[in-house]
């Protein structure tokens, strides 16, 4: 609804809750602008490593409350605690899908890393591509796919390249031309990414798969796969020919960032 048509004492709401909202982060800020700030590290005196950071999510959270309460409270619709749980548990309620959904996607994922597929398919994939002597072009080519194809079984990027790097860098680093580790990087960001559409392991999978039932019933985690699956294809298509033509015509990645070493 336009702020036009909305009743005077809705615009007053809003008005307080934007009030509020600036009180509020008014408050977080003296908690770490002060060197003495409350939330400051107390050792170091540090804003990034405090309590602050750590618990951000109540931050957030509070951002969020004080002015939902102000409007609230201002345009009638709270009156007393009652209320404000009626407002709380029916918003609620529309994340019960995701929980329950989560909860077993968490299951799956805890089960997968506990028992280190992962590891062994990014392991045995990287032997299996290196044994296979691939050079140049081609090997950057089969780098991507099978970064691609692990993102499927491992959801943590950071993860990957820990366990590709060692393996990749050096080789790549060896061959005749050397590439730069700065290739190398991005070949894996180009597989890392194409597959995040299709993949389950992705955090926001689950998220992505509530939204889309609260619209359409019929969908689900297959549905999302199979609709993902043509966009997933066209960019891999279009980011390796990307990938392939500004290897072809040298072009530097970025400022100190060049294709080749020496």
């Amino acid at each position: 609804m336009p702020i036009e048509q909305r009743t005077k004492k809705e615009k007053k709401g809003l008005r307080y809750a934007g009030w509020t909202l600036l009180a509020t982060l008014a408050l977080l800020a003296l908690t770490v602008i002060p060197e003495n700030g409350l939330f400051r590290d107390p050792e170091s005196g540090s804003v990034l490593h405090s309590p602050f950071f750590r618990g951000i999510i109540i931050g957030i959270l509070l951002m969020f409350f004080f002015p939902a309460l102000a409007y609230g409270i201002t345009v009638g619709t709270i009156r007393n605690d009652k209320d404000v749980a009626h407002h709380i548990g029916k918003s609620m309620s529309t994340m019960g899908g995701y929980i329950v959904l989560v909860f077993f996607a968490a299951q799956f994922v805890y089960f997968f890393n506990y028992s280190n597929l992962g590891i062994i398919f990014a392991i045995k994939g990287a032997n299996t591509l290196q044994s296979v002597g691939l050079t140049g072009i081609p090997l950057i080519v089969g780098f991507v796919i099978l970064s691609a194809f692990i993102n499927m079984f491992m959801g943590s990027a950071s993860a990957k390249l820990a366990i590709m790097s060692p393996v990749f860098i050096p080789m790549l680093m060896l061959i005749d031309p050397p590439y730069h580790p700065g290739l190398t990087q991005a070949a894996f960001r180009i597989g890392d990414s194409l597959t995040n559409l299709i993949t389950p392991m992705m955090s926001y999978f689950a998220l992505i798969v509530t939204f889309a039932e609260k619209y359409d019933k019929r969908y689900g985690i297959g549905t999302i796969i199979s609709t993902m699956l043509p966009y997933t294809l066209i960019l891999g298509i279009i980011w390796i020919a990307l990938l392939v033509v500004w290897m072809m015509l040298g072009i530097p990645l970025g400022p100190d960032g060049p294709l080749y070493i020496g």
